[in-house]
């Protein structure tokens, strides 16, 4: 029997809606989740900020992540930079709503969007890049399978103190394995 390809045990990949743009406005007023999923500053940003994102764009798909139970927007999943001849994607991943981080919804939601890479996509790779003070965001990555590949040392600076963007990604038979 086939898989749901877009839904998971606890999330499901859904499309952007309207009536995002208030939770992904909402999100960018939390400074310590701007300064964990991005290494851009922070800054608040009003819902029309938010309105022409998920459009169709060649090199990058992009998902709401949505709870199975009550459809919550918790936050999102994006391939992005996407290599077609290459056949490689960067990931961007983020729980906006601070009370589902830390209870398996990421993972959940990394499972799903690695599927989707390699079994929708045909993609041979997935990297990305993660905050060396991101505990969490790293185990959950090693967790679902991405290995440590660089270290950009000292590249982003937070309230005066260095942190390294480790570079991580995983391979299709890694995946599979």
């Amino acid at each position: 029997m086939q898989q749901d390809l877009f839904r998971g045990r606890l999330v499901r990949l859904a499309a952007p809606r309207q009536d995002d743009t208030a939770s992904l406005a909402r999100w960018s007023h939390d400074a310590g989740y701007q300064r964990a999923v991005d290494t851009d500053y922070a800054r608040p940003r009003p819902p029309e900020a938010f309105e022409q994102q998920g459009g169709d764009d060649a090199h990058a798909v992009e998902f709401r992540l949505r709870t199975l139970e009550g459809d919550v927007l918790i936050g999102f999943v994006v391939l992005h930079s996407i290599e077609w001849n290459n056949r490689a994607a960067v990931l961007s991943i983020g729980i906006g709503e601070a009370e589902y981080r830390g209870k398996g919804y990421g993972g959940d939601a990394l499972r799903l969007i690695l599927r989707y890479a390699f079994d929708e996509l045909n993609l041979e790779r997935v990297g990305l890049d993660v905050i060396s003070n991101n505990e969490a965001a790293i185990r959950a990555y090693e967790r679902a399978g991405f290995r440590h590949e660089g270290t950009m040392r000292h590249a982003v600076l937070r309230d005066g103190v260095w942190h390294d963007r480790l570079i991580m990604g995983i391979l299709r038979p890694e995946w599979r394995a």
